[in-house]
């Protein structure tokens, strides 16, 4: 007898990245190859956030220079076409569409408190824009067009999917069932990289000390050099400690590129100074960086390739997003 069951709908998650500046070690390990683990079990939509960006000014031809960039890495890093939908925010109207009538199913109150906003308001003081404080309602039209069942997050954005699920339960009650209420999806617990020169806070492409921060196109030689540079802590054991945050993210840095354990790392390194351990981690990293930087090396000598991949997953968002925004527009009564 036939069996007309149908399978099971995989389960959808979604997640944007900045297209400004190159990713760094800490996305890489944090983020990036959770999403490409990802993408054989579930239904991935992968997404260069371009709208985000000129929250802050862009030099229009650096812009375009860093999407292509960041395009290309994320291919590199293992995202497939063939597995995933790895489009361009600015290439779906429906973001910015939903966006406006997000704006109107959110409180000023909501929006003030978000700290990003304080945060980016503090540092870019001149340009105080609306953009930058209605950001979290593109955010929550990105995250809810999808209707993403995981949105998987750093920590410091856990409050904007917060907010994205606030939204989509004051519009599921005030009309009907609408969005699907997203969960936060954490990557693995002690992903979190920090920078080599001042370990007690997070590796960025933003730091003014470049020396701790290791981008994902350094060369062999700069990441060498910035490993032998890691500030680490008093004494010369290779062990865990809440008193040795230096080594501490050495050792987690290792474990993330090699898949050993805490206890494994302080066996193999027992005896053994600091440095020897800065120039294992250093070695290690750019083995695990090689065969990525190679492939975007690959990638962008075919630009027609890179354009025609992002022109073919327009199509592909747009017919799930449209349809989500037309169900919006009926509820809220909009003429068809």
């Amino acid at each position: 007898m036939e069996n007309n069951t149908e399978a099971p709908r995989k389960k959808r998650v979604l997640s944007m990245s900045q297209s400004t500046g190159m990713f760094t070690l800490g996305n890489y390990l944090g983020a990036l190859k959770n999403h490409v683990a990802l993408q054989d079990e579930y239904e991935c939509f992968y997404a260069l956030a371009d709208l985000h960006a000129i929250t802050v000014r862009q030099d229009p031809a650096e812009f375009r220079k860093n999407t292509r960039n960041v395009y290309a890495m994320l291919m590199a890093v293992g995202l497939d076409p063939e597995k995933c939908v790895l489009f361009i925010q600015s290439m779906v109207p429906e973001h910015a569409q939903l966006a406006w009538i997000l704006n109107c199913y959110t409180q000023f109150g909501e929006l003030s408190r978000m700290t990003q906003f304080k945060d980016k308001s503090a540092r870019h003081a001149d340009n105080i824009n609306a953009g930058l404080f209605t950001y979290p309602c593109l955010m929550a039209a990105d995250i809810l067009l999808y209707n993403a069942d995981y949105v998987p997050v750093g920590h410091d954005q856990k409050q904007h999917v917060e907010l994205a699920r606030d939204i989509a339960e004051r519009f599921n009650n005030l009309y009907s069932p609408t969005f699907t209420v997203p969960e936060v999806m954490f990557g693995k617990a002690g992903a979190r990289v920090m920078s080599l020169q001042d370990p007690t806070k997070k590796m960025s492409k933003s730091d003014e000390n470049m020396s701790g921060t290791i981008l994902l196109t350094d060369t062999p030689e700069e990441i060498m050099k910035k490993f032998k540079r890691a500030k680490t802590d008093s004494g010369s054991e290779i062990r865990r400690g809440e008193d040795k945050p230096g080594i501490n993210n050495l050792i987690d840095i290792y474990s993330g590129v090699t898949g050993k354990s805490y206890e494994e790392i302080e066996r193999e390194f027992e005896g053994k100074g600091y440095g020897d351990f800065k120039t294992a981690v250093g070695e290690a990293v750019v083995a695990e960086l090689r065969p990525v930087q190679e492939k975007y090396a690959q990638l962008q000598k075919d630009k027609a390739y890179l354009e025609n991949c992002w022109h073919e997953a327009a199509p592909k968002a747009e017919a799930v997003a449209r349809r989500t925004l037309q169900k919006v527009m009926r509820k809220v009564g909009y003429l068809a």
